[in-house]
């Protein structure tokens, strides 16, 4: 919603579900405080060492992987931040950052900031005084706060860098500073089946939160719809300046974990934590499964899941010169085709077909995602030290077939190579041979070879 044109929200609680109303009560207009763009900078976090996208973070780190053919996960949550009005982004990253760190710092050197914005990504580091590298997401944040605090904002937006959602951070905003609160999470509005990995929060009429619970201690049960008051976090904190200066450098300086640590520790000091409801499509690609799936609802028309197409929320990226994708009798259906393409009398259904894919005669992807290529390679290079690829440029070969599959960049995909999972294996290890099958999804790793006539 547009800050300043709205009417003001007091949110109550209906059964299992928070619900906000329209109130006049409120003494104080929206108009009163100060511009989005001022008063809150976001602070983005990269994800620690155990990825749950393995093979797919082999390289790279859970925030930079691609997703819906011309984008990166992270483009999500700075897209919401530009949407939103933040222009002041800080992106702690730390575990195979290399190609997050070059996204961000390309993409987003000026798109849609403002004079004053910026995206500016803080390494990971050591110093006289820390010689180790970040130990948790609270610590990230501890050991930066001589940079953040550098612009004059009132509020922090914590963040985590490779979830997928739709979210006007302007209205959590707002909440916050009408309920005058010291730390407000963003919660599940509906009952989540798995613990996303953030705590659960019971939370009173008042929608003020009085208690965490982290997963190690198991997700609380209900013992029905009407006494019903935890909530799963969404892992998004909005904190006040000074408090947080307070909590990570005074009350808890040891502190690593923002959710089982600090924001449990606020609690119990007493500090005013709120819980702000959110009712939309959110993704924290808690497996493999969960990201191909993120990935085949872009690919639907009646897509229940994030919408890469909505026109009051654009989704932004590192803009390319590549040339449009060439489509050579060919039959597509029901799919997404990134730029730079090269499609020759193939057969696709149901896929998402990264940057620069080359896709040959006769081959048929179903329900799959092809990842792309850093390069056009027009000509196989006769000086390879690996003989195996010689033969087999980047891209899918001539009559391959490949079904419910994951296929990482770079890779060279032979001729006559079907990639089915005809066993239907739900979990199996084959890095040596350039693939693991994981949620029964067959996952090529990153410049993978498979040579002509293999069976997957």
């Amino acid at each position: 919603m547009q800050l300043g044109t709205s009417q003001p929200r007091i949110c109550v609680r209906r059964s299992q579900k928070i619900r906000c109303a329209n109130s006049q009560r409120h003494h104080q207009s929206i108009s009163q405080f100060p511009p989005m763009n001022q008063s809150v900078a976001a602070i983005i976090l990269g994800d620690d060492s155990e990825s749950r996208l393995y093979p797919l973070t082999k390289r790279r780190s859970e925030g930079a992987i691609p997703i819906a053919a011309n984008y990166r996960l992270i483009d999500a949550v700075v897209s919401n931040c530009i949407n939103s009005g933040i222009s002041k982004i800080y992106a702690l990253t730390q575990f195979n950052s290399t190609s997050l760190n070059s996204h961000l710092l390309r993409a987003y050197s000026g798109a849609g900031l403002g004079k004053e914005g910026f995206v500016e990504v803080i390494a990971a580091y050591q110093s006289l005084e820390d010689q180790g590298w970040f130990q948790g997401n609270a610590d990230a944040v501890r050991r930066c706060l001589w940079v953040l605090e550098e612009y004059p904002v009132t509020e922090f937006l914590v963040l985590p860098g490779h979830h997928l959602y739709q979210m006007d951070y302007r209205e959590l905003v707002e909440l916050h500073w009408r309920s005058e609160a010291d730390i407000t999470v963003a919660v599940l509005n509906a009952i989540w089946d798995q613990d996303p990995g953030f705590g659960s929060l019971k939370i009173t009429d008042e929608n003020r939160v009085v208690e965490i619970k982290d997963k190690s201690t198991g997700n609380p049960k209900c013992q029905n719809t009407f006494d019903c008051h935890w909530f799963s976090s969404m892992g998004i904190y909005l904190i006040n300046r000074d408090v947080m200066i307070k909590l990570l450098k005074e009350s808890f300086p040891g502190a690593n974990d923002f959710s089982s640590e600090v924001i449990r520790g606020a609690i119990s000091t007493g500090m005013k934590v709120m819980a702000y409801p959110f009712d939309g499509y959110w993704e924290d690609m808690r497996s493999i499964g969960a990201f191909y799936r993120a990935n085949m609802e872009s690919t639907r028309k009646c897509n229940r899941g994030y919408d890469f197409f909505k026109r009051d929320s654009l989704v932004y990226t590192l803009p390319r010169c590549l040339p449009p994708s060439v489509v050579t009798d060919s039959l597509v259906t029901d799919s997404v085709i990134g730029d730079g393409c090269i499609l020759n009398r193939c057969k696709i259904t149901g896929a998402v077909v990264g940057m620069r894919t080359r896709i040959e005669d006769g081959a048929i992807i179903e329900d799959s995602i092809i990842m792309g290529s850093d390069i056009y390679e027009m000509e196989v290079p006769q000086n390879s030290v690996d003989r195996k690829c010689m033969s087999i440029p980047i891209g899918i070969g001539e009559k391959t077939r490949i079904r419910t599959a994951i296929v990482d960049k770079n890779a060279r995909i032979g001729k006559n190579v079907a990639i089915v999972n005809s066993d239907n294996v739900r979990e199996g290890d084959r890095e040596d041979q350039g693939y693991v099958i994981r949620d029964g999804i067959v996952v090529v790793l990153r410049s993978a070879v498979i040579p002509d006539g293999s069976i997957l």
